[in-house]
């Protein structure tokens, strides 16, 4: 019988550990990044898995001919640490010897070796495998890495259970048109619009519960905010008093995160040139005195009353921002005519109900609010809006054998890392954009 030989799975010197080798020999792999020849030396810029390193070649000490090493090739080599007191980090890798793992065929199609990659954002899409490869560029997506695992921390931090739910499903939880079908073994199918019925059902297993997870939204919309497939950050409590308590949970996991990129990540917020908002206490105001502050402040007519527009979500951030120094802002009390049927109604006024958005520097990036959670309150409120509630038997289920109050939200990954670069297009924090034009890469 043959058994399989057991490999040592080798870390490997990170980058960042270089220092502590001063004036010993060290073996790194990576890609050759970029080269620059100068009189009677070159420097070598090898790009590893998180750091770009600088190597110098000299025919002094080298064992291989330059001419051996192109850009974009993947190499293992064998440098020497030395103290360079000029040098930004303190040393430099003397370059020793080189094993070639691999060449490229060709030039690559785009120049990503400089500090930005001057290019259409069409062409930094298409050929995404290869502009991510760029320091500045995979940047983006590590500190989104950071994001992320800043709200994992906090969560389960405060005891919040992490849940997978299905992304094939029967009905879509926020109703519309907006829904991708598909034919399921025969049966009409979804892709998930949200997780939504599955964080309130989990509420009633687990109390706490939270999911990053993709999201489908067959929205035709063609803009520099929408997409067909974003990353949502979904989490849903239970036994709340008040709403309130679902916006007071995002500020402290949002504070939380902040912190926790300020640690870990600031070789990323240096390249990005990202200054971290400062987060005391997040501003609150209605929905309908938000819309009539922004008519007021800059002389605008309101159109629709029932919802924000892009333009009216800008300049209220630019309000909130100048008067008390928050780029967040809540907006609280929505129509209940734009919210879906789940969505608690303020018993002081029943044409409003218990949610909010966040806006960020000019965006919405959360929704969330209070749910119901009586299943006759529930049922009244299908029958109202003249929804079938035989349609809706599996999600009621956990109405009908007993929930505690909750409410929950969602936040998009993808805008709220682009808002925190201060980018103009969401499609920049996405690593492989699905658009209304976009299926490849």
């Amino acid at each position: 019988m043959n058994t399989i030989k057991q490999i040592v799975i080798k870390n490997g010197i990170e980058a960042e550990e270089l220092k502590n080798f001063m004036g010993k020999k060290v073996t790194l792999h990576g890609s050759i990044y970029k080269i620059r020849k100068m009189s009677g030396f070159a420097f070598v810029l090898l790009r590893t898995k998180r750091a770009v390193v600088q190597c110098i070649y000299s025919e002094e000490f080298a064992t291989f001919a330059l001419e051996e090493l192109v850009e974009e090739s993947t190499v293992k080599v064998e440098a020497e640490v030395i103290l360079e007191e000029r040098s930004k980090v303190g040393y430099e890798l003397r370059l020793l010897s080189l094993k070639i793992l691999s060449k490229p065929l060709e030039e690559a199609p785009v120049v990503i070796h400089n500090k930005l990659v001057e290019a259409s954002i069409d062409t930094l899409l298409n050929y995404r495998p290869i502009t991510l490869r760029n320091e500045r560029e995979r940047a983006i997506f590590k500190l989104q890495e950071g994001i992320a695992g800043g709200f994992r921390k906090f969560l389960a931090e405060q005891k919040f259970t992490e849940i997978h739910s299905p992304k094939i499903v029967q009905m879509g939880a926020e109703g519309g048109a907006n829904i991708f079908s598909l034919n399921y073994f025969g049966k009409e199918a979804y892709l998930a619009q949200s997780p939504q019925f599955y964080k309130q059902m989990m509420v009633g297993v687990f109390e706490r519960v939270y999911e990053i997870a993709p999201v489908f939204r067959a929205e035709k919309h063609d803009t520099s905010r929408h997409l067909n497939e974003y990353t949502s950050v979904d989490f849903e409590m239970g036994y709340i008093e008040s709403f309130e308590e679902i916006m007071q949970m995002e500020s402290c996991m949002l504070k939380a995160t902040l912190s926790y990129l300020k640690e870990y990540y600031q070789k990323e917020l240096f390249l990005l040139n990202i200054s971290l908002p400062v987060i005391e206490e997040i501003p609150t105001i209605r929905f309908n005195e938000a819309k009539e502050l922004v008519a007021k402040e800059y002389n605008r007519t309101i159109c629709d009353m029932s919802d924000f527009e892009p333009e009216e979500e800008k300049l209220l951030c630019e309000i909130i921002e100048r008067t008390t120094g928050s780029e967040f802002v809540f907006v609280t009390h929505y129509p209940s005519s734009k919210r879906p049927f789940y969505a608690m109604e303020d018993p002081k006024n029943t044409e409003e109900t218990l949610s909010f958005d966040l806006l960020f520097r000019g965006l919405e990036i959360t929704t969330g609010g209070q749910r119901i959670h009586d299943f006759k309150e529930q049922v009244d409120k299908l029958l109202k809006r003249g929804m079938n509630v035989e349609d809706f038997q599996s999600y009621l289920m956990m109405h009908r054998y007993g929930m505690p109050p909750h409410g929950g939200l969602g936040l998009g990954l993808e805008r709220f890392t682009s808002k925190l670069c201060n980018q103009n297009n969401v499609r920049y924090a996405t690593l492989f954009p699905r658009d209304i034009n976009r299926l490849q890469p």
